[in-house]
């Protein structure tokens, strides 16, 4: 936590989050703590450099996945502000903040291009066509299930 965000509002880069799972993510956000709602399969928090932007991540088997292990939380993949002048590039495992390699600008068209892909096979996997049926029909995500019976169980014993 020892390094500065060049940015206008000069706040410490991190070295965790704290989870907080809400139902409903809160207009103001407090720094170091990454908001989770299951319900609405997205995560909200304060870019980890300091720099104060909001950083979205929905959750998704073709966008950001989010584990929880009863204690602490990981996404995958890695966190790339490219739309923000911090250009922050990090990965949150076990809460941890992990710093990772700024990226160029051909990486960040490659890595655009990748995610775009993948969001087109994603929702064209789901459009699955029911037989005899005229009208196409949403598969079903068992990984909400799952991770809504977690958080359930994890907020019964806190």
């Amino acid at each position: 936590m020892a390094t500065i965000c060049s940015t206008k509002i000069k706040r410490m880069k991190l070295s965790a989050i704290e989870p907080e799972f809400v139902k409903f993510i809160p207009a103001d956000l407090a720094d170091g703590k990454l908001y989770v709602s299951m319900l609405y399969a997205i995560t909200m928090h304060l870019c980890a450099c300091g720099c104060g932007n909001k950083v979205v991540l929905p959750l998704s088997q073709a966008e950001w996945q989010l584990y929880f292990d009863g204690e602490s939380v990981s996404l995958t993949p890695s966190i790339g502000n490219w739309e923000y002048p911090c250009r922050s590039h990090y990965w949150i495992k076990t809460n941890k903040i992990r710093w990772a390699a700024p990226w160029s600008n051909a990486q960040m068209a490659a890595g655009r291009r990748r995610d775009a892909k993948a969001l087109d096979e994603y929702f064209a996997s789901r459009k699955l066509v029911r037989k005899g049926a005229d009208r196409p029909i949403r598969a079903a995500a068992p990984w909400r299930n799952r991770s809504r019976g977690k958080l359930r169980d994890w907020l019964r014993r806190h």
